[in-house]
């Protein structure tokens, strides 16, 4: 047979050749000048080196694999593949899959081996590198092993055709699954070092290019998401299949589909991922290459100008800026001819005192990338006056101008200095609320395309409540006792972008198990936001406004809940293969967005509150915190009480509310077919929402044990309703049901947590945990549902809500349980508020008058300066200075020091004691 004409068939083999050759020819580029750099110039190497070799010969083997695939077929369609050209082709793909994943995992491996030479002193960074190592490593062994092992026998992977004897998973399965694991890591790669350089004391200019040097690993990122998109053909071919209950196993894929001309793109962007993952790693490591040959990219000029002023005894003297950066810098003053020749990258770094640094000891890494050059540095010369100046003001809480004493705790708030840390907060109730309204409906989308059935549907909906029990009492409880309210919000937001990443190749692999995997890290994370966020909004401000702080909040999750459902169905309007696909890319994009709003939440400054000042403002409180009740022959503390209800009644109530949440779709079909079941869902959720700002207007003038057992009559009541009729009568109670329920989470929330002091946040990880009765009771209510029908399941809503119930009745029968319930006023807080508000506005005062003055000398000087004229007055401070001004210099260092020594004035005046 004749080999064919390549001219006459479609190919993409040319374009993924020259693309796959440039990237490793560019690549090694980059490995050969990191090496040049490590050993020619620093003279020193370590095992991030060593392990980036064994990367570029890994990513050779990849791209050369692609490279000969490219003669042999690969880029075409398979019925343009010569016979003869199937076997060299499908063993070139063979050898790229197992050399992909190891490619990877040595390139990341050497990143993260790099950044712990960053900081031996940030605990949390290093644990953090090393925690995602191991899981670089272990992921990365787990996947070459799938990949080596994909058929068994192994030679079945490069036999044409397959034969039947043998067993083989599909290919375009295992490079879909192994996709949240990359990105996973790839992000958590680019973002490990960024508190750290952000965090830095450096020049503007060094630090963009430190930042954008650790950042060009964004890129991989993006890579890995075109590379996925170039595999979703033959995922929604996989798709149709299985919702059209054909069988589909990895053998009849690989002898019936056009796996040479879909993939090539996917090889040839996986190639891209490994060339540029190694180039990203090898940047860092070239800057004293470009120091020696670029000086002038890494050398700030503007600031080395400015930072020297010529006398008339040719002294250097530094301005403001460099003065305050120089007192903090580990340096060593020179003598004038170690300044006077300039330093080359190979010269030994000038030592630190003994204290800091062992004599032998080499520069760190860090100290390496971020340290300038000593010739950049001016000589410090007849400045005892100015230095002495900026080492006193560094014993005050003030620091560069920035106030960084210690802010208030969240219980000392007012209303308005609250106002900006709750609508903070309050975005995180939009996250976890669109959450919550999408998991249903992507359930049923799910369970229509896998065919599953209902009962599977509610163990996806458990798992994810599951996930309520478990991170609160789990590594939740240690994020927040040790590091606080903020620390739950950024972990929460990341494992929540992990479960929407995991439901990626549970989508791909239709897998019932996959998709609880991915429902339950879905609730270990937003539990993880749920265990803080809510005793924030509570605390933070007037005790007396807890309530309508969290009804508002949780108003504002309802409407999330409202929009995701709606969203959902203009996306997922039919249960499709390529719907499905569509909620895969979906999921990423919330994954990618959630990860960024955790970046961002790392620098928004909110408040925090320790045990101590927790138990401090429990104290100021009239309230009788350690009243008990006998019990047998035992004492108990009533408060304790209170919350063991308040945890019993959030269990039952969430449960009754996830019960009708998981049967809403079959009750309206029941009792009223023609009402479009998500639409008249959304109208539930709009009454949700509507009564929980109801409830915070009502919390202000009424005692919120009184609207707590109104809301509750009110849900018993018409879930009883329900239990009977058809037609629109049922179908608006059902709606009435759900506006009653709207407020009672956040009102037994917010009473059962008050009070409790330094115990506070423990009460709050067990009310979180709590919240996982959402996933008991919805299997009650399907069972009750196989037993007799939907509508007679809602007794199992009545008795949740009739046992949640009891506390309510408890906070009203019980006196010192009202006394504990009931909000009381911090009146010495609101003193002190009130006080410090009226301070706040008379310094407003005094820098607006301050300002004014300032602009008018200004303007003085501007018209003398025009006359010719130099004989202004200059500030008190300047002539005192005047009389130990060193003899011979200048008017221009004159000026100099007195525009220093006026930026400091400010600073000594407000950190001296006893001014008001």
């Amino acid at each position: 047979m004749a080999t064919p004409n390549p001219h006459d068939f479609a190919t993409r083999g040319p374009a993924v050749l020259a693309v796959t050759a440039t990237t490793l020819v560019v690549c090694s580029v980059f490995v050969a000048l990191r090496l040049i750099s490590r050993v020619a110039i620093v003279r020193k190497t370590g095992w991030d080196d060593y392990t980036i070799i064994l990367a570029w010969i890994l990513a050779f083997g990849t791209s050369f694999s692609i490279c000969y695939g490219t003669t042999k077929g690969l880029g075409r369609h398979a019925e343009d593949i010569p016979a003869h050209w199937l076997s060299p082709m499908k063993k070139a793909a063979y050898t790229f899959s197992v050399l992909y994943n190891p490619a990877l995992m040595t390139t990341k491996t050497s990143i993260l081996l790099f950044y712990l030479t960053l900081s031996k002193t940030q605990k949390s960074f290093r644990w953090t590198t090393i925690a995602t190592l191991i899981v670089v490593n272990v992921g990365g062994l787990a996947l070459s092993l799938v990949n080596i092992l994909q058929c068994q026998p192994v030679s079945a992977a490069f036999e044409t055709p397959v034969p039947d004897s043998a067993t083989c998973t599909n290919i375009v399965t295992i490079y879909l699954s192994s996709a949240p694991l990359n990105i996973v890591t790839d992000l958590a790669i680019l973002f490990l070092p960024m508190p750290i350089l952000t965090s830095m004391r450096l020049p503007k200019k060094q630090k963009i290019i430190l930042i954008a040097t650790f950042g060009f690993g964004v890129f991989v990122a993006a890579v890995d998401v075109v590379r996925i998109a170039y595999l979703q053909t033959a995922a929604r071919e996989n798709l149709r299949a299985t919702h059209q209950n054909e069988s589909t196993n990895g053998t009849d894929s690989r002898n019936s589909n056009d796996f040479s001309w879909y993939a090539s793109f996917s090889f040839m962007w996986s190639a891209i991922e490994i060339n540029v993952g190694i180039m990203c790693g090898c940047v860092p490591a070239l800057k004293p290459l470009v120091h020696r040959f670029l000086p002038h990219w890494l050398i700030d000029q503007t600031l080395r100008n400015k930072s020297v002023i010529h006398t008339s005894d040719d002294s250097k003297i530094p301005n403001v800026q460099d003065s305050r950066r120089l007192s903090n810098m580990q340096t060593v003053p020179q003598s004038p001819s170690s300044h006077d020749r300039p330093l080359s990258p190979t010269a030994a770094v000038p030592k630190p005192p003994p204290v800091l640094r062992g004599a032998n000891e080499p520069m760190g890494m860090m100290d390496f990338l971020t340290t300038p050059d000593m010739n950049e540095m001016p000589r410090l010369n007849q400045m005892n006056t100015a230095t002495t100046a900026l080492t006193r003001q560094q014993s005050h809480t003030f620091f560069d101008f920035v106030n960084v004493g210690k802010k208030k705790n969240i219980t000392l708030r007012s209303n308005r200095e609250s106002i900006y840390p709750v609508m903070m907060v309050t975005v995180l109730f939009f996250v976890w609320g669109f959450a919550y309204g999408l998991l249903d409906t992507l359930n049923a989308q799910f369970q229509a395309v896998a065919n599953m059935t209902n009962g599977q549907t509610i163990g996806h909906h458990s798992a994810y409540y599951a996930g309520y029990i478990a991170g609160p009492l789990t590594f939740g409880r240690l994020v927040f006792r040790h590091w606080g309210f903020k620390a739950c919000y950024m972990v929460g937001l990341m494992v929540y972008a992990c479960g929407a990443l995991v439901f990626w190749p549970s989508a791909v692999l239709t897998s019932f198990p996959a998709f609880l995997i991915s429902n339950f890290i879905t609730g270990l994370g937003l539990s993880t936001l749920e265990i803080s966020a809510n005793p924030f909004i509570a605390l933070c401000g007037p005790p007396e406004y807890a309530e309508v702080r969290l009804n508002i909040s949780q108003a504002i999750q309802a409407i999330g809940s409202i929009v995701s459902p709606l969203l959902a169905k203009k996306v997922l309007f039919q249960a499709e293969a390529e719907n499905l696909i569509n909620v895969q890319w979906a999921y990423l994009g919330i994954s990618f967005f959630t990860v960024l709003l955790g970046i961002i939440y790392f620098y928004v400054h909110l408040p925090e509150a320790t045990d101590e000042e927790l138990e401090n403002a429990s104290a100021r409180m009239p309230i009788p915190r350690d009243a008990t009740v006998k019990l047998g022959s035992s004492h108990i503390k009533v408060i304790w009480i209170s919350l063991g209800v308040g945890v019993f009644s959030l269990f039952c109530f969430v449960g009754g509310q996830e019960s009708i949440a998981t049967t809403f779709e079959d009750y309206v079909g029941r009792v009223m077919p023609s009402i479009d079941p998500v639409s008249h869902h959304a109208v539930g959720h709009t009454a949700f929402a509507v009564s929980r700002f109801v409830a915070a207007l009502a919390n202000i003038w009424l005692k919120p044990r009184y609207v707590l057992l109104f809301f509750f009559a009110g849900s018993i009541a018409f879930a009883a309703a329900t239990m009977s009729g058809s037609g629109p009568t049922p179908s608006t109670l059902i709606i009435m049901t759900m506006f009653f329920q709207g407020p009672l989470f956040p009102q037994i929330y917010a009473q059962a947590l008050r009070g409790l002091g330094k115990h506070t946040k423990d009460a709050a990880i067990l009310l979180t945990a709590a919240i996982g009765g959402g996933g008991v009771f919805p299997p009650i209510m399907y069972a009750a549902t196989q037993a007799h029908n939907v509508q007679y399941a809602y007794c199992v809503v009545v008795a949740a809500f009739a046992a949640g119930a009891l506390f309510p009745l408890w906070l009203n029968l019980n006196p010192t349980a009202r006394k504990l319930a009931d909000p009381v006023r911090d009146e010495k807080t609101r003193r002190e508020s009130q006080l410090d508000l009226d301070r706040r506005d008379s310094e407003q005062q005094f820098d607006e008058t301050f300002s004014k003055s300032k602009r008018w000398s200004k303007m003085k000087h501007r018209y003398a300066d025009r006359d010719g004229g130099r004989d202004h007055q200059m500030p008190a401070v300047e002539h005192r200075e005047r009389r130990s001004w060193p003899q011979g210099q200048g008017q221009d260092a004159k000026d100099e020091i007195s525009t220093m020594e006026f930026a400091t004035v400010p600073l000594d005046f407000a950190a001296s004691p006893g001014r008001s």
